[in-house]
């Protein structure tokens, strides 16, 4: 059951004409993120590379009792970043300075005064972040980061910078949080060694550092995974998966790890 996953470039107004190694753009295009498409077994998880040039949208994703409730079918969005590379001065905008009210968010949003009412975080290689539904949030220029994400589409824009794209004020500040980011969510994962990102309710993420410890493997055991290379590699069966890839295993008993991997899987 292992196998490569398939991907999407995926184009992008904010998005870069160079991508960096191991990844190239067609000519003329300007990419912002390359897909992993998810497959049948794992199909609850979205794994994503995202590289700007210029800021993303001010932007919110609902929670899955939200998209329920509306009629859209369990397609609510938590995701996580870890930073791969910033250029000096690179910045996320994640949450707000201070409580901020619904019509004091419109009012903002349609102004532009948003972007000064978040929180920026200068970031640098090993940043990690996780953005629970309902956070207000954007990525800054200058930014190559993995996402990992429950697989939805649905985001809704509060702010755009001017660019002519279609806004959600009123689904979106339906859902969002009006309030700081919890310190607790983010965290600098040092150079070498593994780590625990996520156990949560909709997803685990790890980043090994060669093969996993006995508590990581328990945790990963008996269910398909995803194996996403960084600086390292793996090698699934007879299939090497290097940086730049992501692959589907049956099992973690299957992998054999070499250097830096992220490892994620649907929580059960």
């Amino acid at each position: 059951m292992s196998a490569l996953l398939p991907t999407r470039m995926v184009s992008k107004p904010w998005g870069r004409t160079a991508l960096p190694v191991p990844f190239s753009a067609p000519d003329g295009e300007r990419i912002g993120e390359i897909w992993f498409e998810p497959p049948p077994a794992l199909d609850t998880l979205l794994v994503k590379y995202i590289f700007t040039s210029e800021a993303l949208s001010v932007q919110v994703h609902p929670s899955d009792v939200q998209t329920l409730t509306a009629g859209l079918g369990r397609q609510g969005k938590e995701e996580c970043w870890l930073v791969i590379a910033a250029e000096s001065g690179a910045r996320l905008g994640i949450g707000f300075r201070k409580p901020l009210g619904a019509e004091a968010m419109r009012a903002a949003a349609l102004d532009g005064s948003i972007e000064q009412l978040m929180v920026w975080h200068t970031v640098a290689p090993g940043d990690f972040f996780y953005i629970p539904a309902g956070t207000v949030h954007a990525i800054g220029a200058g930014v190559t980061l993995v996402e990992v994400q429950q697989n939805s589409t649905i985001t809704y824009r509060l702010y755009d910078y001017g660019r002519p794209r279609e806004l959600h004020l009123d689904a979106g500040i339906a859902v969002a949080v009006g309030e700081p980011y919890p310190a607790h969510l983010y965290r600098h994962v040092p150079a070498e060694g593994a780590a625990r990102l996520v156990e949560g309710p909709h997803f685990r993420l790890d980043r090994l550092d060669g093969a996993p410890d006995a508590a990581t493997a328990a945790r990963y055991a008996g269910a398909p995974l995803l194996v996403i290379p960084l600086g390292g590699e793996a090698e699934i069966g007879c299939r090497s998966v290097k940086g730049g890839g992501c692959a589907l295993a049956e099992n973690l008993d299957a992998v054999a790890f070499s250097g830096h991997c992220l490892i994620a899987q649907p929580s059960r």
